[in-house]
């Protein structure tokens, strides 16, 4: 039977033999690229965008970025390795490229494209396992990426306002305030099934004031009315339906959510409490 040492030596001898082959392979890889000029890395770089072979593009624009980091080309090429990162689904690359950009180019006539793929990134974010294979609802689960996008956005309208991307920007936000509204309806009704009605009062009081407009408004004050009425908070409950029939007399005008999502089963959200 191998001694623990004969096992640690063989352990390393792979770890080594590993690494050799990793080092021989970029080598490899670089050598493909000796001699490449600027216009030849542009060329090859535009070609592999066009047909949608971002991985190659990304190692292109890498070489070319490394290669000749200075010239014409740089903002440019910088641009086109973001959005590059970015189809590639290669998220924490494609934010820290959009970054350099606007640190390194906060005058550039483009900055805004850099701002406007920054929060398409966070608007994109696959969320894995569940997404891809188990029909959800994804305002049932955290918000973070949802509300880091919608600043984003509100980060380049407010620096951009007459962007090109500001239309498209305007209606992704709308989108994205009804899906921050909803999901603090989850959430309001998780406390109410836990038993918790002042912390689900708190969440649609939260809801009335930052999310006017939305089509959570008429749930949240069904939720709060319920929540006061068990509460013996009469006054508040009074005050609450008084709102709520003046503006929806005959009930909510919208439906809370398109009628096209497909929700979760409601027991998978009591079961991994999802109550952020």
């Amino acid at each position: 039977m191998p001694s623990f040492f004969h096992k640690l030596a063989f352990i390393l001898c792979l770890s080594l033999l590993l690494q050799a082959c990793s080092f021989f392979t970029n080598e490899t890889k670089e050598d493909e690229y000796v001699g490449w000029t600027v216009e030849q890395f542009i060329a090859a770089s535009k070609l592999e965008l066009e047909n949608e072979n971002y991985k190659k593009a990304i190692v292109t624009l890498e070489q070319l970025d490394s290669r000749y980091p200075f010239g014409a080309h740089s903002a440019q090429t910088q641009l086109n390795l973001t959005f590059a990162y970015y189809k590639n689904g290669d998220a924490e690359a494609a934010l820290a490229s959009a970054d350099r950009f606007i640190k390194t180019h906060p005058r550039h006539p483009d900055v805004d494209y850099a701002y406007y793929l920054k929060a398409l990134v966070n608007f994109n974010r696959e969320l894995g396992f569940i997404d891809r294979y188990i029909p959800s609802d994804a305002t049932q689960r955290d918000s973070l990426f949802t509300q880091t996008s919608y600043l984003n956005f509100e980060e380049l309208l407010r620096r951009f306002p007459y962007s090109q991307y500001a239309p498209d920007v305007k209606q992704r936000m709308v989108y994205l305030k009804n899906a921050l509204a909803r999901h603090e309806l989850h959430v309001a009704r998780f406390y109410m099934g836990r038993e918790a009605y002042v912390a689900a009062a708190n969440r649609t009081n939260y809801i009335l004031q930052h999310y006017q407009g939305t089509p959570a408004v008429p749930y949240a004050l069904e939720i709060q009315i319920k929540a006061y009425k068990i509460l013996v908070l009469h006054g508040l409950a009074d005050e609450s339906t008084e709102i709520y029939t003046y503006n929806y007399p005959d009930g909510p005008v919208l439906p809370e959510a398109d009628s096209s999502d497909v929700v979760v089963v409601p027991f998978i959200w009591s079961i991994f409490a999802f109550d952020r």
